[in-house]
């Protein structure tokens, strides 16, 4: 990173907690048998795919309704009908934002995964929304060499504190996280994570989240002793307080959660049904100290996606024009995405 890039950076006002999300309402969801070999929470399902696809679709609905009615701003991407992208609604894989203005784009495992990626279509509902993007950085050209960072599936980020931790998996690779840590001038934290098959935990989103001032983590299940103690001391230097969730616990997606907040800096905490279940009450009592949770039932897009309500959210950090809403007033999204005057 150059010295005027790695300046402007320090000159932004940073926040870990995006006060606008973006989702993909799913057209051609069902369990993608690209992703099936790696991603162990996925379920195949015999149900018919018009049922399965009109199920998702309610839980996302709902989802969306959910977050709108606790003040957070949710800009909606068209799936197309036809584009056989069975998990586009997880947008987060493929992109992620900044406050300096810079989009991210990520290289992807799965090759109809590839396919989710349609910067221009993002550009121009951003655009419409008032964020600004001064700089793109397209990380898709790594993917002949099989150097994938899936995200902010792989990257979960410290924002603040310009931190990546990342368990390596067949999805996040060494050379990837290192090549976006790069374009990002963030600092990388590797590590490996293994489930109780033995499995590598495909994506660092599922194993932990980092907010504000509260840190979930699945910590037991970073076997090697030195790493497990260097991501525990890094969340705790940060001024985190640590939350750790057990094997059953992650296995319910408790650590596929996101920390956000609305205008008005209420805190607000996306987490699934399941994950809200699967809970001590000492655990839901200190996270209700830090946020307002939102529970959202996604129970069967995390079953057969094998991704939860923070992998259907991406965040957007991007500035925004100062004269955004003026005049007309700020535009009205509705449940398709569709802004109205």
């Amino acid at each position: 990173m150059n010295a005027p890039a790695a300046h402007a950076r320090q000159a932004v006002s940073l926040r870990q907690a995006a006060r606008t999300v973006l989702m993909v309402r799913p057209q051609s969801f069902c369990c993608n048998p690209q992703t099936l070999a790696s991603n162990a929470f996925q379920q195949p399902s015999a149900q018919p795919a018009h049922e399965l696809l009109s199920a998702a679709q309610r839980e996302f609905d709902e989802s969306v309704r959910r977050l709108q009615r606790h003040g957070l701003e949710v800009l909606l991407l068209d799936e197309p009908a036809d584009a056989g992208t069975p998990d586009a609604l997880y947008p987060n894989n493929w992109f992620s934002t900044h406050a300096d203005g810079t989009l991210v784009l990520y290289p992807m495992a799965a090759a109809n995964r590839r396919l989710e990626r349609r910067p221009e279509a993002l550009r121009a509902l951003l655009q419409q929304h008032g964020f600004q993007i001064r700089a793109l950085s397209d990380l898709s050209g790594l993917e002949p060499q099989a150097y994938f960072v899936e995200g902010t599936g792989s990257l979960v980020l410290d924002r603040v504190q310009r931190i990546a931790y990342a368990a390596r998996s067949a999805r996040t690779t060494d050379a990837g996280v290192a090549a976006a840590c790069e374009a990002l001038g963030f600092e990388a934290l590797p590590f490996s994570a293994i489930d109780r098959a033995g499995r590598a935990v495909y994506h660092t989103n599922v194993l932990m989240s980092v907010g504000p001032s509260v840190a979930l983590i699945a910590a037991e299940l970073i076997p090697d002793l030195a790493e497990r103690t260097r991501v525990i001391a890094s969340l705790e230097r940060s001024a985190h307080e640590v939350l750790l969730l057990d094997a059953a616990q992650l296995n319910a997606f408790a650590g596929n959660v996101l920390f956000l907040e609305n205008a008005g800096g209420d805190a607000l905490l996306a987490i699934s049904s399941r994950a809200w279940e699967s809970l001590t009450a000492a655990q839901r009592t200190r996270l209700e100290r830090a946020a307002t949770p939102i529970v959202c039932d996604v129970t069967g897009i995390e079953a057969h996606g094998g991704g939860g309500i923070r992998c259907m959210l991406a965040e957007i950090f991007l500035p925004r024009s100062a004269d955004h809403g003026l005049g007309r007033g700020r535009p009205e999204t509705s449940l398709h995405g569709v802004s109205r005057p």
